[in-house]
């Protein structure tokens, strides 16, 4: 075939959890268009805007192809030999000067879109071994996580909204038609809710903005920021004193009820109107609608997990969901069968919970992991076990994380700092060496993550669309050889882990579908790849109960920390001050990660970056619409433009995550010139989930004056 013919491709999109199925066609070199797959299982032809930025993230000249070293302000391109030495070298000398803490590791989401950084990633984490490890979780789903570590026994034992059966679908801080889903992958999100409503089922929104979903939700309910656990437990009272709860055929396999019960005894309709400003009768009624409808569902996602009762929230969700019957059955919440990494009793990562704390702030670890609101301190406060050198991979925590002003000060703060990462970004700027790797068409793909969290079961793999350059490593590569210097400069034998899909192909002939448990199907990665639009694996299935990770084998309804949080719940119903203002964040379509904002079809348009403020709280303070405002909280100011709307509720006040690039040194032509300001510099390090350490990225308090 010569040079100049087009060629089609089929792959998923990688930009966001929706992994909706593509085809690229191609001529040589050139990207010629990117369109929906119509005969992808689970997404059949859906994209949003997103996915046609693909071509614009691997043609960018600002993606870093090689290795590279600041030198002062300036970035000179070295070999991989050295920059992989290099790396290896400074490390260790950290470690040999300051102990094995005094490295941090810090992994940003844009990584579980690629499958050698999950495969390969703990490679690098075992060589260099320390405590301090942190990541993206921890500013995201990490209140998910430990509800089903807590109550299921695993933490990727997570119950999934069955939205293509369901007929009552109520979803608090969540904006699927923003996200396509998140915690929850569900490409065509807009067709998914019209087909529940056409089915005569209803949709409702609980949110502190009218957002996107909200808007076309059947009724939408603002809420106070940070007060859903109020709402969430006045639910579940009320489900018990009015009897309205129905356990299904998971009764036998509950533990703990009678403890809630009990515990939320306190919780009630009253409490929860005078928090969250919803009428308690209004409350009562979606609490008896959930329990009286069939085949209802409840849902909750960055709203209720980034705020300071996070977990809590997770909790009660999971807690309404079994009282309702909802757990487990069609039309619910189902734990997801993906050909691939299928959890059940004995699967490897199933999590632990505060084997060991921060050392400054002494907040709990999760699954090896501290919190993302600790790396500053941990960067900054001398003494046996400060972080003197920092790894990240594919992250950019000075955009992403808390008190953003102080993480700045702590990086451009360290002896040594490598960034696997293909951007120079505000975070990594400030590092001395970055390895770049393969873009994300050049390199295979396979969707582990994401296929766990489907709202159908499938799989789908994902042949490279171009060869990589011969000069290029896949991210995978980098890590087996980074680790292996490592391994050899600290004297230890090192084994090289095999290609990502070697390692896959592997798990998935002894896996769920595979010849071992399934004869029938005896699915193979070799039968995958015959299919290049993916195989549909069929709607989601019941059956937690013979995929329970915990020691006594039943749900565990009632953790003792989780139930030890309410006290912290009920004491703070006396501290919240009715006038404040609360800052939270918004979703938008084309934006999920901070550096999309280096791509014109994502950013053109109408600006999305501005503050948004109810009229009546803009008259107050003597605003007028379109000026500059200065947003302060307690650990910084902003200054950008608001803009005058009662899509959100009064005293609450909306300003996206991902802008404020114009501020720092990037390489990043396109963000750059981009308006907007960095929410994280309000957003505050100390005003946390205490229970988790989870960040409380939502309601935060601030003062906002003329600017």
């Amino acid at each position: 075939m010569s040079e100049s013919a087009v060629k089609i491709h089929h792959r998923a999109c990688h930009l966001c959890e929706a992994i909706c199925g593509l085809e690229i066609k191609t001529r040589g070199d050139e990207i010629l268009s990117i369109k929906g797959d119509k005969a992808d299982p689970i997404s059949k032809g859906f994209i949003c805007p997103k996915a046609t930025a693909i071509a614009d993230i691997h043609n960018d000249p600002d993606r870093l192809r090689k290795p590279v070293k600041r030198v002062g302000q300036d970035w000179i391109e070295i070999s991989w030999q050295e920059a992989i030495d290099t790396t290896a070298k400074r490390l260790v000398e950290a470690q040999q000067k300051h102990g094995e803490d005094a490295v941090g590791f810090y992994a940003g989401n844009p990584g579980v879109h690629n499958y050698g950084n999950l495969t390969h990633g703990s490679l690098l984490r075992r060589a260099v071994k320390t405590k301090n490890n942190f990541s993206a979780t921890s500013l995201d789903q990490l209140p998910h996580q430990l509800t089903s570590y807590a109550m299921y026994g695993h933490q990727f034992l997570i119950p999934i909204p069955d939205i293509d059966r369901t007929n009552l679908m109520v979803i608090l801080g969540g904006n699927p038609l923003a996200s396509n889903g998140s915690i929850m992958t569900m490409p065509n999100a807009p067709q998914r809710l019209k087909d529940l409503q056409a089915r005569g089922g209803k949709l409702v929104v609980i949110d502190p903005r009218r957002s996107e979903t909200a808007t076309v939700a059947d009724q939408h309910v603002f809420v106070k920021p940070g007060s859903d656990a109020y709402v969430l437990m006045a639910i579940i009272n009320t489900l018990f004193k009015e009897n309205q709860f129905n356990l299904g055929h998971l009764e036998a396999h509950l533990d703990g009820l009678e403890t809630i019960r009990t515990a939320v005894s306190g919780f009630n309709l009253e409490l929860a109107e005078q928090q969250s400003g919803i009428d308690a009768d209004t409350i009562r009624d979606l609490a008896i609608e959930l329990a009286t409808t069939d085949k209802a569902v409840i849902y909750g996602r960055m709203g209720v997990s980034v705020q300071e009762f996070g977990s809590l929230c997770q909790w009660a969700i999971q807690v309404i969901n079994i009282l309702i019957g909802s757990l487990d059955t069609e039309g619910g919440a189902i734990a997801t069968s993906p050909a691939f990494a299928y959890v059940k009793k004995g699967t490897p990562g199933g999590g632990h919970f505060d084997l060991f704390k921060s050392r400054v702030s002494g907040l709990p670890e999760f699954g090896g992991e501290l919190p993302a609101v600790t790396m500053a301190e941990e960067m900054l406060t001398p003494g046996d076990g400060q972080i003197k050198a920092m790894v990240t991979i594919a992250g950019n925590p000075v955009i992403s994380s808390a008190n953003a002003s102080e993480l700045d000060k702590a990086f451009s703060g360290l002896d040594f700092y490598v960034a696997f990462d293909f951007y120079i970004n505000a975070t990594t700027r400030h590092a001395d060496i970055i390895l770049p790797p393969t873009s994300p068409l050049e390199h295979d793909h396979y969707d582990i993550a994401f296929f766990r969290l489907a709202v159908r079961n499938c799989t789908r793999f994902n042949p490279a669309v171009f060869a990589a350059n011969d000069d290029a490593m896949h991210d995978w590569e980098i890590f087996n050889a980074v680790s292996a210097k490592i391994s050899e400069l600290k004297g230890k034998d090192f084994r090289p882990l095999p290609a990502p899909d070697v390692m896959v192909a592997h798990g998935i002939e002894h896996d769920y579908y595979g010849a071992e448990q399934n004869p029938e199907m005896s699915l193979t990665l070799d039968k995958i790849k015959a299919q290049p639009h993916g195989i549909d694996l069929g709607p989601l299935k019941p059956g937690i109960v013979a995929r329970l990770a915990t020691e006594s084998g039943k749900i565990m309804c009632a953790p003792e920390f989780l139930i030890n949080d309410l006290k912290r719940l009920a004491e703070s119903a006396s501290e919240r001050a009715a006038d404040e203002l609360l800052l939270i964040g918004r979703r938008h379509v084309r934006s999920n990660n901070s550096w999309m904002h280096n791509y014109h079809r994502l950013v053109k348009g109408k600006p999305r970056w501005q503050l948004m403020m109810h009229p009546e709280d803009m008259a107050d303070r003597g605003l007028s619409n379109e000026s500059q405002v200065k947003i302060q909280s307690r650990v910084g100011e902003v200054t950008t433009t608001v803009v005058s709307t009662d899509e959100v509720m009064r005293g609450v006040v909306s300003l996206p995550h991902g802008w404020g690039h114009k501020k720092y040194a990037v390489k990043m032509g396109i963000a750059v010139q981009q308006d907007g300001v960095n929410c994280n510099e309000l957003t505050d390090d100390k005003f946390i989930d205490k229970l988790s350490g989870n960040a409380a990225l939502n309601g935060v308090p601030v003062t906002v004056s003329a600017g």
